[in-house]
């Protein structure tokens, strides 16, 4: 894996904005967008294991949850949003509850519905390690998207398109 890591121009090149395959600019740029996903994630596990000390999967719930005010989702939302059976949701939040990073209440008036949070602990360790995070994030995405990468995202987002502009505009306006 590390040799791979090495030299990324040996890897098979990633879709691009460029024509010349089957796919419309909107399929390439989704492709673009599932592979960098995939390299994000593939870097981030051993930083999310090493860091929090959960697996991947438990860490996006975590990411969800802190994303929300001080309440909590409930659990069908999270599989919804995750994209996740909720027979596997429910064993990864009973993971989460065990070692205090989570929080299960009944919701007043549904039997049947359940709202997880965060708990304090669980955001003081988000905290400490969202720098470590962040770059690494940067880091997976710098090696990955190029010129003609950022060319294909901008056909699926295009307001990442001004998103350069705007910040030389800002620069700019800085140094005068």
């Amino acid at each position: 894996m590390a040799a791979r890591d090495e030299h990324p121009a040996d890897q098979p090149s990633c879709p691009s904005a460029k024509g010349g395959g089957l796919l419309p600019g909107e399929l390439r740029a989704w492709m673009l967008l599932l592979a960098a996903t995939g390299a994000v994630e593939q870097r981030l596990r051993s930083v999310v294991k090493k860091s929090l000390d959960v697996s991947h999967d438990e860490f996006l719930i975590l990411c969800l949850l802190a994303e929300q005010p001080r309440g909590g989702l409930r659990m069908t939302r999270i599989a919804e949003l995750l994209g996740r059976p909720k027979t596997r949701l429910t064993y990864q939040i009973a993971c989460l509850q065990r070692t205090g990073l989570v929080t299960r209440e009944s919701v007043c008036g549904d039997k049947r519905g359940i709202e997880v949070a965060l708990t304090d602990k669980a955001r003081r360790l988000l905290r400490e390690a969202s720098d470590t995070l962040a770059q690494t994030v940067r880091e997976a995405l710098s090696r990955f998207v190029g010129p003609e990468q950022r060319e294909a995202l901008c056909a699926l987002v295009p307001d990442l398109a001004d998103e350069p502009q705007q910040a030389q505009e800002a620069q700019e306006a800085q140094e005068a």
